[in-house]
Order: structure tokens, then C-alpha cells, then sequence
């Protein structure tokens, strides 16, 4: 299969194997780690993995978008599928990545569904999830903030829901304890980018928010099929808003107070 996977890396040994498991027969696997303190490199090198590396500092500490261009323009192919160290491409997808080379004027980026879970539950609420995973890499350019979408410098497609058989699968299927963990120190990160942004908020706008996105996620993308924990995943999008608006509010009114 003539393109590269690439993987951005920190302390990512707990599904790294069966991550390089999945795609294993491609041409080139390249890992972009960020100095990791467990056997990441150690597991990588098993895989014959290309490993470069990149060096957090300041606000990028934590995130991985200001690495992906350095690990991008590592691959040596062409063409790359990007994945995270918790995500696996299964064949089908591999395979469909392959034929789209073989086309006489192939798109230069393929938007891939992604599948999520709570509890071990399929999460209808975060189905499709499309995320710009394969790309020519020279037309691709990525903004190093967090949850950033990259640039792609020509056409792109999706592939379609019902191809659930090439979906991304998302192995990372966090308790609730790490979820709202995780969700705080992405808010904090997205109160830089409002700031930035000169966002403000009202009372009227926070409600507005929390229900759209509950809303949004429990009935029309169809959480309420996945039981308790659809219901839960569906909060737990609405109760994000909150945080992070909570969070421009609170900087809003000491910014005032330094005055």
C-alpha cells in the first residue's frame, strides 16, 4: 500500500500495539513522539516504526496539533493516513485508501467517519465524527490549536456513513471520572481560542448552547437508542458548553478586577 501511516505519540503504550497491529502492511508507519516516559519507543521500534521527534513547550504542552505538521512532513509517500495512538484503521479502510490512489485525479483528502464509545456502547451520538484523516501530504497544512481541522489545498470527500465497516474505530473508552476530567482541561484550552477570538457570552446564549448541544446529540443524531449512557454522553456534550463558557466568564471578571 503505497502511503505512510502517521501517528503523533506521548505515553502511548496502552493500545499502541494493536494500533501498528491494524496497519501493519502499509509502506511506512512513522510515529511523531513527544519524549515519552513509558515503552512507547520501545514498542515502536518492535514495528520498525520511522520515530521522530518533537518538542513541547509553553501552551502546546498537552496537545498534539502543533506536532502534526512535523510528523506529516515526515512521511516519506505522498500520500498519508493520520491516527491517533488510540485508533485503528480496520482493512476495509485501508483498502479503500489504496483504491483511491488508483484513481487518474484522486481528491486530496477523505473525510473518514469515526466510531465512539461509553462503556463499551456504540455512541449513535457521535456517529459519523468525520475527521480529515488521508491526505496528500503537500496539500495538507495544520493549525497547531487544539481540536484545529486541517487545511487541505484542493478537493475532498466523504466517505459515506452506512460504510460503517470503514469507519475509525476509537479504542479510548474512558470512565466517566477521566471523560469530565478531560473535558475541563479542554475547555480551559478553548477559552484561549474564544479569547483570541473576541468571543462573549450572555446568560441567554449559555442556556441556548447547553440545550442546543443536548438536543443535537440525544435526539436528532439519536443518543436515546444507546440507553443510560447515550443520555450520559448527551450531557456530558451539553455540560461542556458550560464549563467552557463558565470559564470565559470567570476570566471576563478577574480581567475587570486587575483593572
Amino acid at each position: 500500500m503505497n502511503f505512510s501511516v502517521v501517528i503523533n505519540t506521548y505515553n502511548a503504550e496502552t493500545y499502541l500495539r494493536k494500533v501498528l497491529d491494524s496497519v501493519k502492511e502499509v509502506d511506512e508507519i512513522v510515529i511523531c513522539d513527544m519524549h515519552s516516559t513509558d515503552t512507547t519507543i520501545a514498542i515502536a521500534k518492535e514495528y520498525n516504526c520511522k520515530i521522530v521527534y518533537f518538542d513541547e513547550s509553553g501552551e502546546n504542552i498537552g496537545i498534539c496539533e502543533p506536532a502534526r505538521n512535523l510528523a506529516i512532513q515526515s512521511a516519506t509517500n505522498q500520500w498519508v493516513l493520520l491516527l491517533d495512538a488510540d485508533e485503528i484503521a480496520p482493512k476495509s479502510l485501508l483498502n479503500y485508501c489504496n483504491a483511491h490512489l488508483q484513481k487518474v485525479n484522486p481528491e486530496e483528502g477523505i473525510f473518514i467517519p469515526r466510531k465512539n464509545f461509553l462503556h463499551g456502547v456504540f455512541m449513535h451520538a457521535s456517529y459519523p465524527d468525520y475527521i480529515m484523516r488521508f491526505f496528500r501530504k503537500d496539500a495538507c497544512d495544520w493549525p497547531p490549536t487544539m481540536h484545529s481541522i486541517p487545511k487541505i489545498d484542493g478537493n475532498t470527500i466523504k466517505i459515506p456513513k452506512k460504510n460503517k465497516d470503514r469507519a475509525i474505530i476509537h479504542l479510548d473508552d474512558q470512565s466517566i471520572h477521566e471523560r469530565i476530567e478531560k473535558l475541563n482541561r479542554y475547555a480551559s484550552n478553548d477559552v484561549k481560542r474564544m479569547k483570541q477570538a473576541g468571543r462573549r457570552f450572555s446568560r441567554t446564549a449559555l442556556l441556548l448552547r447547553m440545550t442546543f448541544f443536548f438536543v443535537k446529540f440525544y435526539l436528532i443524531k439519536g443518543g436515546f437508542r444507546d440507553g443510560k449512557m447515550g443520555l450520559v454522553y448527551s450531557l456530558l456534550h451539553s455540560f461542556y458548553r458550560f464549563i467552557a463558557i463558565a470559564k470565559v466568564w470567570e476570566q471576563e471578571i478577574t480581567n475587570n478586577q486587575n483593572l
